[in-house]
This record gives C-alpha cells, structure tokens and sequence, in this order.
C-alpha cells in the first residue's frame, strides 16, 4: 500500500526554503554538454573555465563556446547572491545602528528625566587669595575650618538606671 499523499505534502512544504538564500555556498548539479559538475557556484564557473580553455586547445570551438556561456550563467548566479548578501549586511547594519541610537536617546532622556538633587554646601565660599603674594588660590580643603569631629564606631553602652522599688508609705487610719 503507498503512503497517503498528505504525508509527502506536509515533508515537502518543510523542505521549501528560498532558492536563493545562501547561493554563494550552496552546492548545484550542473548538467553541461559533458556531464554533471557539480560544486559551489565558484567551483563551477572554474570547472567550466578550465573546460573551455581545454576545448579552445583542441580546436572545438562550439564546446568552447558552450562551456564559456554554462561558466558565465553561474559567474551570473554567483555575483547576484554575492550583492544580494551584501545588501543583506548593509541592511542589518542599519538596524543595528537604529537600535544603538534609539538606546541612545533612551539614556539620555532617562538622565534628563531625573530630578537633581543639589547637595548641600555647608561650608562658607572661599575667601580670594591676594594674588601679588602666591598664585595659588586656596581650596576648600586648605582652608583652616575646623574639621567635625566623627563619631567613634564602637558603641558605648547606656549607664544602667538603678531600680528603686516603690516604698510603700504608711497608710493612716
């Protein structure tokens, strides 16, 4: 009994993919004048190549020809898939370069949306520095301000509070 058709339907839609996706790499048969050849599309345009310069050697100018325009139809297929892919990289690249700005302008806008929060300057503005004595001018940290005094790390424990316990006073009757 024969398998049902649906079930070689259903296999050969899996196998349909483009035709040309990935010509560069992919392999044909190529029926010519002497047989199969059969390769990538680079090969093949070399096979047939060297097959025409055989034939021009031995003086057959019709298989030369045959084999010249059978190199030229794969040179054809091979240069096509080569700008086809390149168009796909050009296009890829485009996008990436879309998402990396849109990512771009997300950051940004995300650091303009913050509120910002002006620390507070507890210290009195610089005082200038007569310039005819030094060039330097005085900074924060050599003004003679008194540093604030930190607190030591080490907790110290609460003095202990006596309990007194209640007296009871004398009750008068």
């Amino acid at each position: 009994m024969r398998p049902s058709n649906k079930s070689r339907q259903r296999k050969n839609n899996n196998r349909r993919q483009n035709p040309n996706a990935n010509a560069v790499n992919r392999v044909f048969d190529s029926s010519g004048p002497s047989g199969k050849v059969r390769g990538t599309p680079q090969q093949i345009v070399e096979k047939y190549a060297t097959l025409a310069g055989d034939a021009t050697l031995a003086g057959d100018r019709v298989a030369a020809e045959n084999y010249q325009q059978h190199s030229e139809h794969y040179s054809r297929m091979l240069t096509a898939a080569l700008k086809e892919q390149a168009e796909k990289q050009a296009e890829h690249q485009k996008q990436q370069q879309a998402q990396q700005q849109a990512h771009q302008a997300r950051q940004q806008r995300e650091v303009e949306d913050k509120p910002r929060v002006e620390p507070e300057n507890d210290q009195p503005p610089m005082a200038a520095v007569d310039t005819k004595e030094t060039d330097l001018v005085e900074t924060p940290e050599s003004s003679a301000l008194p540093k604030p005094k930190s607190r030591s790390r080490t907790r110290q424990a609460a003095p202990k509070s006596e309990s007194v316990p209640a007296q009871e006073s004398p009750v008068s009757e």
